[in-house]
């Protein structure tokens, strides 16, 4: 008999727990930048799949949690698909990053809202200058890559990654 699958209220506690005690680059709990991703996923009309791989979307790349876990985790092939996904992968090219992102569904409006938390001029604004300068760069590439630079090319890229929304 198949395990059921966890709720989305048990992968934001299963999230909390395995980032407790980490931080972001301004010392904040990096919980806050989490929950600031689903939230942002949920307003652009992201689905329940979407909202708990937003939780999970960092879990892998930072080590809170490792990828067997994932593989191993009573979540949908979709929720698994998206985390992956948007895990950057030690010495990868952004096209190659930002191309699996394109080609996995749902996985571009998860980064359209990690990349909007972390280019938060509040955010930025307590960082040394060469780390915000860095970052206010990379997260502008990252952003054309995808086609996130406005115009509607970036609502066509949004409705083919997020089917049945809009």
């Amino acid at each position: 008999m198949p395990m059921p699958h966890l709720t989305l209220a048990q992968v934001e506690t299963i999230a909390r727990e395995a980032h407790r005690g980490q931080t972001d680059k301004a010392g904040r709990p990096y919980t806050e930048h989490l929950a600031a991703v689903a939230e942002g996923v949920r307003v652009r009309g992201g689905d329940e799949e979407q909202r708990a791989a937003a939780w999970l979307h960092d879990a892998v790349e930072d080590g809170a949690l490792p990828r067997q876990w994932l593989e191993e985790a009573p979540l949908t092939r979709r929720v698994k698909d998206m985390v992956l996904a948007v895990t950057k992968r030690d010495g990868e090219d952004l096209r190659a990053y930002t191309g699996r992102i394109l080609a996995t569904p749902g996985a571009l409006l998860i980064k359209e809202a990690d990349l909007a938390h972390n280019a938060d001029p509040d955010r930025l604004a307590v960082l040394e200058p060469a780390t915000r300068t860095r970052l206010t760069a990379k997260y502008a590439q990252v952003r054309g890559l995808l086609g996130l630079d406005g115009g509607a090319r970036a609502d066509q890229r949004r409705d083919q990654a997020n089917p049945g929304a809009g």
